[in-house]
């Protein structure tokens, strides 16, 4: 209850403009309660982002397992990144990660570590295993050709891609992704 409070006033006011006045009277409880549980407003805001992070991740990981090919693999976790991505969450997360990074570095670290991060070392265990050079810097970049175009216009800085066209996004990345890459040996 009280993180779902407080991912909702950060997400909707931003870090700066969430209180944890504001945030116990959303969830009912007593600011002594709150700081009770939460050391301060930082270590609730790290506490909001691991939770919606962490319900962010089962999906993707199930898109990994058993797929019949590197491909296949590769086309279910970017369906499941851009449906992540493109989810209005994520992108308040997004704005409120770009808006604070200067003055609250550690939320960048927390959403590298726990979120983009993972994701990454997913997709490099993946092109490891094909035998692919370079599995996290191909990772990294092919995490960055699915996702930027597409969050960007989500955004408000072009038209949003419709279903078809994130589909077509991520068929697209994909094959580039592994035309592209080099293999060992």
């Amino acid at each position: 209850m009280i993180l779902a409070a407080a991912t909702k006033l950060f997400l909707r006011d931003g870090y700066a403009a969430t209180s944890m006045e504001a945030v116990a009277a959303a969830a009912g409880i007593s600011k002594r309660t709150l700081y009770a549980r939460f050391a301060d407003k930082a270590a609730l805001l790290q506490a909001a982002v691991a939770k919606l992070i962490a319900a962010w991740l089962p999906p993707f990981d199930a898109g990994l397992e058993g797929a019949a090919s590197l491909e296949a693999a590769l086309l279910q976790a970017s369906r499941q990144m851009l449906r992540t991505a493109l989810a209005p969450e994520a992108l308040a997360l997004h704005r409120l990660v770009v808006a604070e990074a200067g003055r609250f570095a550690e939320l960048g670290r927390i959403m590298s570590a726990a979120g983009a991060g993972l994701g990454i070392r997913r997709i490099a265990g993946l092109l490891q295993s094909a035998g692919v050079a370079e599995p996290v810097r191909a990772a990294e970049q092919f995490q960055h050709l699915l996702l930027a175009g597409p969050q960007y216009r989500a955004l408000g800085l072009g038209p949003a891609l419709s279903d078809e066209e994130c589909e077509a996004w991520a068929r697209a990345s994909v094959a580039l992704l592994l035309r592209g890459v080099e293999k060992n040996g």
